[in-house]
């Protein structure tokens, strides 16, 4: 695919990218197979996770979890009230977008005392041997300690856009706007009146600045990473595109990323003929 071409020229020592089509074949650049920090696009793993624990009974959406008034709902939305890295709480439950890694350390130890397994253990049984993502792994806190290949993420991709482990109910759910009409700041963006989130992903919207690109429906849900790495899924084309770098998260990333989601989504008609196997 040509647009993934872009990725040769930006100021980074190594990047993989790929996009999924909806029937799971895909489109790749750069070395697919070399492990990367996810940083933050950690938490959609995280929270892909959750949301099968939610299937499966274990916990469910509605559960009190964390701070007082908090429930999963919350912690996975951004809405629970605690600050960005640690577990103070800012506001009260429902009533700000504050974006919380420490919240997402908080959801996993909920999981880890409901379900008596630890949840990087989990995270491999529910989310990464299924989908074969064999390169997977959450080697530290829950909010930004993934680590992953393109190939990996985009077997999660086709996940997201066939969804198999989870319900297709669930699945709406998680992109849907939770909480709606809460402001908040976006990292690395600024503020952003509304923020809309969904269950783990941010929804776009029409949000501007954005990491995504202007030709992306509002409807595209994904996360992006500070060590310069992104996914998002756009149902309005039917795509995934998701980005792996070894250079964190700047200016470089501000300008590169959206012209790149941009041509991606004027190739929606794409020649695909390498499979994720």
């Amino acid at each position: 695919m040509r647009s993934l071409e872009q990725i040769r020229d930006w100021p980074v020592r190594h990047a993989a990218a790929a996009v999924v089509a909806r029937d799971g074949e895909t489109e790749t650049e750069g070395d697919f197979d070399r492990v990367f920090p996810l940083a933050s696009v950690t938490k959609p793993l995280v929270a892909y996770a959750v949301l099968v624990a939610v299937e499966e009974g274990a916990v469910e959406l509605d559960q009190p979890a964390g701070p007082p008034g908090s429930t999963v709902r919350h912690l996975l939305a951004h809405t629970s009230g605690l600050a960005f890295d640690t577990t103070e709480i800012q506001a009260a439950p429902g009533t700000r977008r504050i974006y919380s890694s420490a919240g997402f350390e908080v959801l996993a130890s909920f999981v880890t005392e409901q379900t008596g397994i630890a949840f990087d253990e989990y995270l491999h049984d529910a989310v990464f041997e299924p989908l074969g993502m064999k390169g997977s792994v959450l080697a530290g806190p829950a909010g930004h300690a993934g680590r992953s290949t393109a190939a990996d993420l985009a077997r999660f991709a086709a996940e997201l856009l066939d969804p198999r482990l989870i319900s297709a109910q669930t699945h709406a759910e998680a992109t849907s706007v939770q909480f709606p009409g809460l402001n908040g700041v976006l990292p690395g963006y600024g503020s952003q009146r509304p923020n809309d989130w969904g269950l783990g992903f941010e929804i776009r919207d029409g949000k501007t600045p954005h990491w995504t690109g202007s030709a992306n429906s509002g409807e595209t849900y994904g996360h992006f990473g500070q060590s310069g790495t992104f996914l998002w899924v756009d149902p309005a084309s039917s795509l995934a595109c998701l980005v792996l770098t070894d250079q964190n998260f700047g200016d470089w990333a501000r300008a590169a990323w959206p012209p790149l989601s941009d041509a991606v989504i004027a190739e929606a008609t794409i020649p695909r003929n390498t499979a994720v196997k």
